[in-house]
C-alpha cells in the first residue's frame, strides 16, 4: 500500500480511512476489535473516529485495540488530544518500530 505523508510531519497514512462509527454500537468490542486488526493487518492506519460515536465507545475501543492509538475528536472545534494519550507522531513512530518496516 502506499502511504501519503501528513503535511510536513512526517506522518504517513493510508490512502483508505476505516470509520469506527459502529464501534460498540452494531458491532460489539470483540467484533469491533477483530475488524481493527484486519485492517491493520491491511495496511490501513488511518480512523476515522468522534466521541460522539457510540457515545465514545467508538475511541474507547480503538484505543483498546492498539496500545500506540492516538484519537482526535472528528470535530475541529474539539481537536485537542485528551489528556495521558501521546502525540500522533510519537505514537505512528512507536507503532511503525513495533510493526517493522510498514507504516504505522
Amino acid at each position: 500500500m502506499d502511504y501519503t505523508t501528513v503535511g510536513s510531519t512526517g506522518v504517513q497514512v493510508s490512502p483508505l480511512c476505516f470509520g469506527t462509527m459502529s464501534f460498540g454500537t452494531e458491532a460489539d468490542e470483540q467484533t469491533s476489535t477483530e475488524m481493527f486488526h484486519r485492517v491493520r493487518e491491511a495496511g490501513i492506519n488511518f480512523f476515522d473516529t468522534a466521541d460522539a460515536y457510540g457515545d465514545g465507545a467508538s475511541e474507547k475501543i480503538l484505543e483498546r485495540s492498539s496500545p500506540t492509538a492516538v484519537t482526535r475528536s472528528s470535530s475541529a472545534r474539539r481537536s485537542s488530544t485528551r489528556p495521558g494519550r501521546t502525540s500522533m507522531r510519537e505514537a505512528c513512530r512507536a507503532d511503525t518500530s513495533s510493526a517493522g518496516s510498514r507504516p504505522a
